[in-house]
């Protein structure tokens, strides 16, 4: 037995004459889910999956930045800096440590299933996003607009602010006297406010005081962050596995979407990829399950806890358990969230979510099915919306 999810078993002799027949694996690629289906030349579907892309690398990075120049700052402080002689970021071809995880998620999930079944064709949906349209419509409409944005004619945004506001406070109108003029956030850039236009306002000094003091309250609304990572991320991943998977077709979104509503299926992400993988032909489910996986880190950055990290975090196994050991406890699998030194276990669901189960469990109670990996993996029913265990 090569893997128990999917149930694998390979032959200790090859069999002389051997059948196979063409099998196509169509992708539905993303920057948060990559759903994969294989499909015969009759559409008959014999393998789904839905892969769930880790999005929390830039986070946890900045987390590890913050706790590392705190050290620094503590420890080395006379230390010549040091920051600009690292040879990754003046590398050709570098991709960001949250580029390179999604497009190995990618040829991964491919990799995987070349290694499962006789794949003859692969067909990649893929999608090409104009950012500048996606944050101002109006360029659809104005060509010219590409050429020539709100800041136009202006040094920079603050230049502009500044004129659409008639060089005057927005708040007293210009009452208190004070010349000294600020251009200032309404939703402040440590809340996650946008640099954008929407969000600055012109105000004096005295107001613009007044307001970090509390004493001053702006009505006008603000403007967030737009999040036009993914749109950004799909574009370099269209690009990097059309290189990387040779032969690859490709085909897109739209097409996708009205072959889905002719077969009168759901959204969803196998759904989308069993179309693919068919080619716009009625698919026929052969399985009845899906093969739910979720891209998890190799390991844990915090080593130690207290106050003076003087408790060390144990990073291998506990009485033979690792994190994200998969387990089977009560007749059910489980994934490990946390482990205690007394022998309770945390468990969780392959969405991440902890499972309540009074008594809490221990070591002692359940099994290891199988050891953690990059992603780990379960089956479910067809139709569930959840990753819920079959």
């Amino acid at each position: 037995m090569i893997r128990r999810t999917p149930f694998t078993l390979k032959l200790f002799t090859m069999p002389e004459k051997s059948y196979t027949q063409p099998l196509t694996l169509g992708v539905d690629t993303g920057s948060t889910m990559i759903g994969s289906a294989v499909a015969n030349e009759q559409g008959h579907i014999s393998y789904l999956s839905e892969v769930k892309i880790r999005n929390d690398i830039a986070t946890t990075m900045k987390a590890r930045a913050k706790a590392r120049r705190n050290r620094r700052n503590r420890k080395t402080r006379y230390r010549k800096a040091r920051w600009l002689n690292r040879r990754n970021s003046i590398k050709t071809g570098r991709f960001s440590p949250t580029m390179r995880s999604k497009i190995e998620a990618h040829l991964r999930e491919i990799r995987f299933v070349q290694a499962l079944l006789p794949i003859s064709a692969i067909v990649l949906e893929t999608g090409t996003f104009d950012l500048h349209a996606l944050k101002n419509p109006e360029v659809l409409q104005k060509k010219w607009l590409y050429q020539r944005g709100i800041n136009y004619g202006f040094a920079n945004t603050k230049a502009y602010v500044l004129t659409r506001d008639g060089y005057q406070c927005q708040h007293c109108q210009g009452e208190s006297k004070d010349q000294h003029l600020e251009v200032h956030h309404i939703v402040f850039r440590s809340q996650n406010g946008s640099d954008e236009e929407r969000n600055l306002l012109t105000l004096c000094k005295t107001c613009h005081d007044g307001l970090h003091a509390g004493t001053v309250i702006l009505k006008k609304p603000g403007k967030r962050k737009g999040n036009l990572a993914h749109a950004t991320q799909m574009n370099s991943i269209r690009v990097q596995l059309l290189q990387q998977v040779e032969g690859a077709e490709e085909t897109f979104g739209f097409v996708t979407k009205e072959h889905r509503f002719l077969a009168g299926l759901p959204k969803t992400h196998t759904n989308d990829a069993a179309m693919i993988a068919t080619r716009g032909n009625q698919p026929l489910f052969q399985v009845k399950t899906v093969l739910a996986k979720k891209c998890v880190s190799d390991g844990d950055y915090q080593q130690t806890k207290g106050v003076r990290s003087e408790r060390r975090i144990p990073t291998g196994k506990i009485k033979g358990f690792r994190k994200f050991d998969k387990v089977r406890h009560r007749k059910q699998e489980y994934f490990i969230k946390g482990r205690m030194s007394t022998g309770y276990v945390i468990l969780m669901g392959i969405d991440g979510e902890k499972v309540d189960l009074k008594p809490i469990p221990k070591f002692e109670k359940m099994k290891r099915v199988s050891a953690r990996s990059s992603w780990i993996m379960q089956q479910r029913i067809m139709g569930r919306s959840s990753y819920s265990p079959i």
